[in-house]
Order: structure tokens, then sequence, then C-alpha cells
């Protein structure tokens, strides 16, 4: 769930070797409250229809920039899963075999990072950069990355120029005024009519209800009986979603920093949570800059760290930096230390740096980069795919009052991120496609016990989300990192929660309790 002012996928913050003998088709998934007959019935005829087809290996187109042994391939879905003789588009997945032997070979791993709209593909260069933390891991599992529907090589959707995107300045999303409120309101219903022009075939379709279906047709395009998944972020949704419609199809599933699956929280409310939430996170990182005062030079306390703020904040809304970087861009820089903890250092760094006269630092980390037109198209994708799958999984409120009324009051105590989010999610208030409601996360019959992990003080995806998928996946294990608040626990180096990701992925066990972990290392200056 990474959330910037020009980037709504994940980064914040990716199919294995086809068994020698076909399978047989798999069998539907649970019908829940909001899984219609037809559509059930179309993803199990497209998951049979995948079986048979397999994947195609091959090496990766030269532009995909996945060099051998990486291999790529396609897997073809239904756009409406109502129809599934009707229109199609082909899903971008790769793979890195395994590293072990035919004995310790365990089938599949499938990887989602999160967004909605961050690719998986690069999932694959954990095995082939030899990645000290998943290296056992890799000798039992083909490690398979995919480009969810509409992002990347996977029918890629639109909703505005690229180079329109990212330009900055943007506008202060701190009103000062109706006149503001207005003029970004005028943007958000401008953005959501870009997206229907440019996209709309593909928005009613564009549910996190329809991506579980499409990792469950690449489960059977790879010959994997039951499906073995990471899901991180907006990725655990993802999982409960599948684990709900396909509770017998999962054999090993862990979800890192969770999104609170209750159906009240989709996905307005989850927003809210989480301004709340970034405030908390940020004053750990502010702490950390005071404590490390002798390196920043930027206060030694949280007090005078925040003055700081306010005052750069102050100074790029009268004259943005280098003529780019407004208080909407730097937002966007500064919002990393509150999700990643391996931000903490390089954005104080540049901080720091702006604070003793030089503001290139700060500039060249904050500013678009007008000549990556890849990177550009990467981050305008992300930010579509992100509004379209929020705005399709549940209404929205389409009274501006509430929004207004929410978003005023959270800004009074919560100010670093809250009208930067709205401003973000105010398309969906006037969104024209079709919106659904949101699945009623369960346990269903054949569910394995699903290995749950957390930081307490997550920004992105708060705590309690965590709490609330462990009462409904009965079963599961929760792995609770303590006094700490990185955001995707399973990539960092902390041997309390590696080896227990490690023993559930190569024996499914899991403790027999919850877990509680002391933080991993503090970041050094």
């Amino acid at each position: 769930m990474r959330r910037t002012a020009v980037l709504g996928s994940a980064g914040t913050l990716i199919a294995g070797t086809l068994m020698a003998t076909a399978l047989a088709a798999p069998t539907a998934g649970a019908v829940t409250g909001h899984e219609r007959d037809d559509e059930a019935r179309g993803a199990t005829i497209a998951a049979a229809e995948a079986a048979k087809a397999g994947i195609d290996w091959q090496d990766c187109p030269a532009d995909w920039g996945f060099a051998k042994p990486i291999q790529c391939g396609w897997v073809t879905v239904p756009v409406d899963y109502a129809k599934p003789h009707g229109k199609k588009i082909k899903l971008a997945v790769d793979r890195a075999v395994a590293t072990g032997t035919a004995a310790e070979h365990q089938g599949a791993l499938l990887y989602n990072p999160g967004g909605p709209g961050g690719s998986g593909l690069r999932f694959p260069r954990r095995v082939t950069t030899k990645s000290p933390l998943w290296v056992n891991t890799a000798k039992a599992y083909d490690f398979v990355g995919f480009d969810p529907r509409g992002v990347g090589h996977s029918a890629p959707i639109s909703c505005v120029d690229p180079t329109e995107f990212v330009k900055g300045p943007k506008l202060d999303p701190v009103p000062d005024s109706e006149a503001d409120k207005l003029a970004q309101r005028k943007l958000a219903a401008e953005y959501a009519k870009g997206c229907a022009e440019k996209s709309g075939d593909m928005l009613p379709y564009m549910t996190t209800r329809n991506t579980a279906r499409d990792l469950d047709v690449i489960r059977a395009a790879l010959g994997e009986k039951k499906l073995n998944f990471i899901g991180v972020s907006y990725g655990t949704y993802l999982g409960a979603v599948y684990g709900t419609l396909y509770p017998d199809h999962v054999r090993r599933m862990i979800v890192d920093s969770v999104v609170n699956p209750e159906k009240s929280n989709i996905w307005y409310q989850a927003n809210l949570e989480q301004d709340i939430a970034f405030e908390g996170r940020l004053k750990d990182w502010m702490n950390w800059v005071a404590q490390n005062d002798a390196t920043y030079h930027l206060g030694d306390t949280l007090a005078e760290v925040q003055q700081q703020w306010v005052t750069l904040r102050a100074a790029a809304k009268k004259e943005p930096l280098g003529g780019k970087v407004g208080p909407a861009e730097l937002i966007g820089f500064f919002q990393s230390a509150p999700y990643y903890d391996s931000s903490w250092a390089p954005v104080a760094q540049a901080w720091s740096a702006y604070a003793a006269g030089d503001p290139q630092p700060l500039i060249d980390g904050a500013a678009a980069d007008l000549t990556d037109t890849a990177g550009n198209i990467a981050s305008e994708n992300g930010n579509a795919v992100y509004t379209a799958v929020e705005c399709a999984d549940a209404a929205w409120p389409t009274n501006w009052n509430r929004w207004n009324r929410d978003n005023s009051a959270l800004h009074e105590q919560y100010p670093f991120m809250t009208w930067a989010n709205a401003w973000m999610n105010l398309p969906c208030a006037t969104w024209s496609a079709p919106q659904q409601k949101p699945t009623q996360v369960k346990t269903g019959k054949g569910l394995p016990p699903v290995l749950i992990v957390q930081s307490e003080r997550d920004a992105a995806t708060p705590y309690v989300g965590a709490v609330e998928l462990h009462k409904r996946f009965k079963g599961s294990r929760l792995i609770t990192e303590k006094n700490a608040g990185s955001h995707g626990v399973t990539g960092l180096v902390n041997p309390c929660i590696n080896s227990r990701v490690d023993t559930y992925l190569l024996t499914g066990e899991v403790d027999g309790q919850d877990v509680t972990c002391e933080p991993h290392a503090t970041p050094k200056p």
C-alpha cells in the first residue's frame, strides 16, 4: 500500500517448473456471499484451460531487464470471469527455478509485493542474486513473479499522460482555503474521468477478487495442485481474498504487513487509519534523527526536528526547491522514512545537506526525472492500478462533506499525510465504473495454517490488521515484531522471524502459539 504524490504502487513499495503429468482440472472454490456462481464457474473453466496450456517458458524480452537464468512467459485469463470465453488478456509471469535437488523440490512459490499496482517480476532475482534470506527456500521452490492484471506487461491501464502525472511542483496538499479544496476536487474528478476515457473497458474488472482468480489460473498453468504464496502489504489482502475463495487450493501462505480485511475498512477507512499510523512512525524516525544530531545537525529533540520539517515545508511552499520540489514532492520523498527503516539514513542525509546549505540532494531525491520515460510510465501505471482496484473493490463516499469533515478533523492531530492521502483517493468519489462489495474474509474448509508477520508500529498497514486476519483465519499463527515499524518484515534481517519463515515454507510447521520477536537492528546513521 505504497502511497506517494506521484506513485501508488508498492515500492510504497513482483511460474515454476511444470510437473511431468497433466493435472486434473481444479475444483471450484468456495462460493461466498459475494462470489457469483457464474464467476466461480468461469474461474474454474479458465483454470482448467490454463492447466492444459501450461506456460511456454522463454528467455525474457531484453527490455524487461531480467537476464538468464530467469525465464518469462504468459498466462491467459478472461477479463470478465462471468464470460470465460469472452475477451481475454495475457498476464506476464517469470521464474527462477529451484537451486536444490529433485528430492528437495516443493513446487512454485508465488509473490505479490503490494500496491495495488506493484509488479512482482523482480521476485525471482532473490534466487539469481543469492539473497541470503532466501537461499534455503530457493533450494525447494521455483520463485515465480507476475504482473497482476492492469500492471506493467499485463494489459497495462493508464489514466493520464505519464509526464504530466509526475511533473512538479504540484499543489500543496494542505489547503489554505475553500478555493484550494475546490481545485483539488476538480483535479480528482478529472483524474477519474481520464481513467474512464483511457481504460474504461477494464475498470469494472480491476478488483481484488478478479486478481485472486487470476492467481488461481496462474497456479493451474504452473501445474500446481495447490498454491504457495507470499503477499506483502496489499498482497496480504490479495492472499486473504484468495484464501477465502479457494481455501482448499492453499498449501503454504505467508502474509506480511497486513491490510485489515474487515469489510468496513475497505478502502475508505483504511486510508484514514493510515494517516494516524504514519504520524506515529514519522515521530519514531524524527526521534532517531534527534538522537543522531551529531551526524545530521537537525536538532537534538523531537520538537526541534519537527520544527525543521515545518520550516522546510514552508520554504518549499514559498519557492519550490529547484523550481520542482514543493510540499507535495517533499511529502512523497519524506514518507519513505516512516515506510521503511532502510530510508531513515538516506532521507535524513539529504535533509541534513539542505539544512547545511546544499539543496541538491533533496531536489534529486524528491523531484521527478522527466527524462526517465520508462520509470514515469511505470509510476503512472502503478497509480492508475492502485486507484482502479481500490475504487472497484468497494463503495466510496460520494458526499464531499463526509470527506471534508473526516480529513479536516484528522489533519488537526495527524497533519503529515492526511490531506495528501485524501486527494490521492478522492477520484473514487466520482468513479464512473461499478463498485462492488468487499469480500467477507473467513476460514473455509481445507485452509491450512497461514503464517502472519507484522511489526507493531507499521504505518502503511497498522497492526490491528494482522490481529483481525488472525481471528478470521482459524489455525493461523501471528509473529509480532515488537517496538518496530518497518513495512515488509520478511525482507529484513531478524533471525527470530527469518528462521520461522524458512521452517514454515520448508516444512509447513508453525509454532504452537503466537510469537513475539525483538525488533531488527536500528538503522545506523
